[in-house]
């Protein structure tokens, strides 16, 4: 199964609204397992970059001058996505961004079936806890500490270590199943089997030489000989 986690940079909160896709950044897990496949772009807004958007990315309207539009990486974005399940954080901010642009160029909006948001999953795992990157990055022991600004490629790729721990941990990783799938599976490999007696018993699988000798041999080790107890039990 391929999936590709992304995270999205954008001049604020306003899909329909003004705003724009300034980075994209995203990570290609196959079988749930980063196969160091990524797309990055940093893209041209066309337009200014507010203050309060600057201050999280530090993406300034200076550095991204230059940059691709969004038009010009749009077909790029497509084909490395393809047909694969897509993975997001708060997904629904996300998609409405990568939405909105591509219906700028009358390409088909991405479809929400296609969609996974962890912090849906984050949110129902553990209702009473914090759900931001950074404090699932903490739950789940994972080093943030290159993390001082809001990047699209690096925030996906930690929301990948996220998804995978979301969804079970290392063993996702290795194809094991849920804790209830896998409790089912290997249920009648657990369960003590029935033994049945045997008809009769095994013919001797030593000569009588081979007997006479051993029993030669376990004379010589003295009378608290742990063989002995054997030869007095037959």
């Amino acid at each position: 199964m391929r999936e590709i986690v992304f995270d999205t940079e954008t001049t604020g909160l306003k899909a329909n609204g003004g705003d724009r896709v300034v980075e994209i950044g995203a990570v290609e897990l196959v079988n749930h397992i980063p196969t160091g496949a990524v797309f990055h772009e940093y893209i041209d807004p066309e337009r200014s970059m507010p203050v309060e958007a600057y201050n999280v990315h530090g993406l300034s309207e200076e550095f991204l001058t230059g940059k691709p539009k969004f038009a010009e990486i749009a077909g790029k974005w497509l084909d490395f996505i393809a047909d694969a399940r897509l993975i997001a954080h708060n997904a629904s901010f996300d998609m409405g961004f990568i939405n909105a642009e591509l219906a700028r160029l009358d390409i088909a909006a991405i479809g929400e079936e296609r969609v996974v948001d962890t912090l849906q999953i984050s949110r129902r795992r553990n209702p009473g806890g914090q759900h931001s990157l950074d404090a699932l990055c903490s739950r789940f022991g994972i080093d943030n500490s290159r993390r001082t600004k809001h990047g699209a490629l690096l925030d996906a790729e930690l929301l990948a270590e996220v998804y995978i721990e979301l969804i079970g941990g290392k063993q996702a990783a290795l194809g094991f199943a849920t804790d209830r799938d896998a409790e089912d599976a290997y249920a009648p490999r657990m369960r003590p089997k029935a033994v049945a007696s045997r008809p009769g018993p095994l013919p001797p699988r030593i000569t009588a030489d081979e007997a006479a000798a051993h029993r030669a041999f376990v004379e010589t080790l003295g009378d608290n000989a742990l063989w002995r107890r054997y030869r007095d039990a037959d």
